[in-house]
């Protein structure tokens, strides 16, 4: 049997999860939606890019960066 505190914190649990699920919404775009300025150097990522590349966040020189120390990538290349 479920008493005011149990049902109190199922309650809590599914406020905060649904806090949570709206914050990533807002903070993280969608998949496929593509950054306008670099993730890593701020700068503007050329539109081309990122018609080319639907989701890419980083700019063509930090790519070239990311990829020249492949071996130790920590999951940053697109």
């Amino acid at each position: 049997m479920t008493d005011d505190i149990d049902r109190a914190q199922a309650r809590e649990q599914e406020m905060r999860s649904d806090a949570l699920a709206e914050h990533a919404r807002h903070v993280q775009p969608a998949a496929g939606d593509s950054a306008k300025v670099c993730t890593m150097c701020d700068g503007e990522i050329p539109e081309g890019r990122r018609r080319a590349i639907p989701g890419v966040k980083t700019c063509i020189e930090c790519q070239k960066d990311i990829e020249k120390r492949a071996p130790f990538d920590w999951g940053m290349a697109e």
